[in-house]
């Protein structure tokens, strides 16, 4: 189904089954597959793939030679119904590739609202993006990556597979990231490890000064008090009761299965 307000150039091909959006304008030489849907107002420059069950949300603007959805680089998948879905107001640059999960991994890549990846960025299977995050140029991401909100990963970093990057971290470019890092931290190096909290970034997103105080207090915790993470945990547990902000340490704990930079 397509909407009447969209614009298709004539040199596109919109397989039969997909379902597009009103005030979708899709460029010249664009091929959209069949299980594709593309919300309203999104922007396909020219040259994009968008392919597999996939779902692209509202005002996203996509340019040249990104690839969206197709079969991922997983030797295990064989064909399966696997997705990709992304929110609003994201802006995927040229030569971007996002790709379907794998019934392993949950079946589905998702990437939330207002990222931007950069020219070059690879989004792997089962990745999972929040929200305001950048990827800069060649930033990579090896399978079932987890990025929370606001993180930035800086350019020609590689993240290792099954890894998690907290919320509001800055990841320096050209690193490597094995193990994963904690919320508010600045990451750099090959192997990463860390820098410090990463304070400007907090600071211009409004975070107050019992905040911050709070999230090094917890960083001085992790990183200088010579404790294990054992130990520490409980701590950090009851630091979160007084100052919500450290909450975000104690839910990536939770989740987090290749152990912390160090």
């Amino acid at each position: 189904m397509i909407d009447n307000t969209a614009f298709i150039h004539p040199t596109s091909i919109v397989e039969e089954g997909a379902v597009i959006g009103a005030n979708v304008h899709i460029g010249p030489f664009c091929l959209v597959g069949s299980q594709v849907e593309i919300g309203p107002g999104t922007v396909l420059k020219s040259h994009v793939v968008v392919n597999g069950v996939t779902k692209i949300g509202a005002d996203n603007q996509i340019y040249q030679f990104a690839s969206v959805g197709e079969v991922n680089q997983d030797l295990k998948y064989a064909g399966e119904p696997t997705r990709v879905e992304i929110g609003d107001r994201n802006r995927i640059r040229e030569s971007v590739t996002i790709h379907r999960g794998t019934v392993q991994g949950g079946g589905l890549t998702k990437i939330g609202s207002d990222n931007l990846l950069m020219i070059n960025a690879h989004v792997a299977h089962d990745c999972q993006i929040g929200n305001r995050c950048i990827l800069a140029n060649n930033a990579t991401l090896a399978g079932h990556v987890e990025i929370d909100d606001f993180a930035i990963i800086g350019g020609m970093t590689a993240i290792h597979q099954f890894c998690v990057i907290g919320a509001h971290v800055m990841v320096g470019g050209c690193s490597g990231v094995a193990q994963d890092v904690p919320p508010y931290v600045i990451a750099q190096g090959n192997h990463a490890t860390p820098f410090g909290v990463n304070i400007e970034g907090l600071k211009r997103r409004g975070f107050e000064k019992d905040a911050l105080h709070a999230i090094r207090n917890t960083y001085k915790l992790l990183y200088r008090s010579g404790k294990t993470l054992d130990e520490v945990k409980p701590e950090i547990e009851e630091l979160a009761k007084q100052q919500p902000a450290v909450q975000l340490f104690v839910d990536f704990f939770s989740r987090s299965t290749r152990g912390i930079i160090r």
